[in-house]
């Protein structure tokens, strides 16, 4: 995939990017619960893990604005990715560790799902973090921590604070008032999402699991 360098002269959002990387370096994370109850039905109808279908529709997103795609790359040159896959945690029953592996994106769910299962079954013994040597420039994270049904969650990144991609964690999902919701916490960088862009994203996810039945036939 490309990545295109940024030309902040000529970017409008270089007050903010500037103000937020350089000046007040600032990220957050919102927490909130997405309505599943069709997307799990749909899915339990069609045999189809529900890890997958999530890690598919937060990687739609991400790919369908470029304020999810905006990092510094390997040169630490600020560009935006043309596309962007998941890179996502995989737990060990026997141990009780995990590994981060990743699935090419595609926006054909079965395909992605079959690449998923794939690399499921690859590593599904592996003792690394990261078992996968050849895992592109171009992911972003996604984790699960599908034991707590958490109202809120934050992540500490001790780094420069220069990691700007979103990082998504799912929770437990619960039933409540005959609804079936999953909450799902975002960390963001201030430099390139405002709450506007984080709008968009929690919005937008709800939009595909209740239209769950076009995507997963692709129709």
């Amino acid at each position: 995939m490309n990545f295109h360098p940024i030309d902040k002269d000529s970017w409008p959002r270089k007050p903010y990017f500037e103000h937020y990387l350089n000046h007040v370096r600032c990220t957050y994370s919102i927490t909130a619960d997405i309505d599943i109850t069709l997307l799990r039905s749909e899915l339990k109808t069609r045999g189809i893990k529900l890890y997958p279908a999530l890690i598919h529709m937060i990687s739609t997103v991400v790919n369908r604005h470029n304020e999810f795609r905006t990092c510094f790359d390997s040169e630490g040159r600020l560009g935006v990715w043309d596309r962007m896959s998941p890179s996502f945690t995989i737990f060990h029953e026997e141990n009780k560790n995990f590994s981060s592996i990743w699935t090419p994106f595609s926006e054909e769910f079965q395909t992605f799902y079959d690449g998923y299962l794939q690399g499921i079954e690859t590593h599904k013994n592996a003792k690394q973090l990261f078992p996968d040597m050849n895992e592109p420039a171009n992911t972003f994270p996604i984790s699960s921590i599908p034991w707590v049904s958490f109202t809120g969650f934050n992540l500490n990144v001790y780094n420069d604070g220069t990691y700007l991609l979103p990082i998504s964690t799912i929770g437990k999902y619960r039933e409540q008032d005959k609804k079936v919701l999953l909450p799902l916490s975002v960390q963001f960088h201030h430099a390139v999402c405002d709450g506007y862009h984080a709008g968009v994203l929690f919005n937008e996810l709800q939009e595909l699991a209740e239209g769950c039945n076009c995507w997963l036939t692709g129709k």
